[in-house]
């Protein structure tokens, strides 16, 4: 090989070399501004869209039972300094009469408890011929809540409570898995219903539903959690959270 040839393509070699090297440091530049883009400043192993849903909604939950607890408070305040004012005694009983019929005054009486709770995990079938459970059939479903509120609800209900939330008249029952998310709230079985009425009329009510003759189907097949106790003495607390309605669905 020549000498002239050899020199060439050792300089071709370096130039290759430097050039490689050009764009590797241009690709890991490249990358480290994608990656602050994405991040925004923060930490990407630590950023909360990384966490699980439960997270989320458990950290929601939290913040918002703490906000409910300070409205609660400021409108204690509002009811004694408007007490203070020395209203008219008719103007003080219709407010009177508006606020228990919102829910936002405590209701007293006679009444029932309805508890829903799942099966066991390890549940099979009780009865012969009924086929073996699967995932969704051991556990409470939305629809089980919202049968027993509706059911309390024609039954005459002055008040229902739900966990240890009063209900108003956009409070919207959903659940989330295997959970129940209520008015900003997270719970967990067992689901514990309450209600101030005449307790005959809402005995029968709850019988005569539908949906929870269905559910009292797989009560009975599978050992899904179901007890109604009669109670002469229950109190409700009145609802102490927004009133304002977000959505047409209720509030959640």
């Amino acid at each position: 090989m020549p000498p002239g040839k050899a020199v060439t393509r050792r300089s071709g070699i370096r130039i290759v070399g430097r050039a490689l090297t050009c764009a590797v440091f241009a690709l890991a530049g490249l990358l480290f501004y994608i990656s602050a883009q994405t991040a925004r400043g923060t930490d990407l192993r630590t950023d909360n869209s990384l966490l699980s849903l439960g997270d989320v909604i458990r950290q929601r939950s939290s913040q918002n039972q703490q906000a409910q607890a300070q409205l609660a408070d400021l409108q204690s305040r509002a009811q004694e300094l408007t007490e203070q004012q020395g209203n008219d005694p008719a103007d003080t009983a219709r407010l009177s009469g508006l606020r228990l019929g919102a829910a936002l005054e405590p209701v007293q009486g006679g009444g029932l408890t309805v508890t829903l709770n799942d099966a066991p995990p390890n549940a099979t079938a009780r009865i012969p011929g009924v086929p073996e459970p699967g995932v969704n059939d051991l556990v409470i479903h939305q629809q089980d809540i919202q049968a027993v509120v509706n059911a309390l609800w024609r039954g005459g209900a002055a008040g229902v409570q739900v966990m240890d939330q009063r209900l108003i008249s956009t409070s919207a029952v959903r659940c989330v898995g295997n959970t129940l998310l209520l008015q900003g709230r997270v719970y967990s079985p067992p689901y514990v219903i309450r209600a101030v009425g005449k307790t005959d009329a809402l005995r029968s009510a709850v019988e005569a539903d539908p949906a929870i003759r269905s559910y009292l189907q797989y009560v009975q097949a599978y050992g899904l959690g179901w007890k109604v106790q009669e109670s002469g003495d229950l109190t409700l607390p009145g609802y102490s959270g927004t009133t304002e309605l977000r959505s047409a669905g209720g509030q959640q």
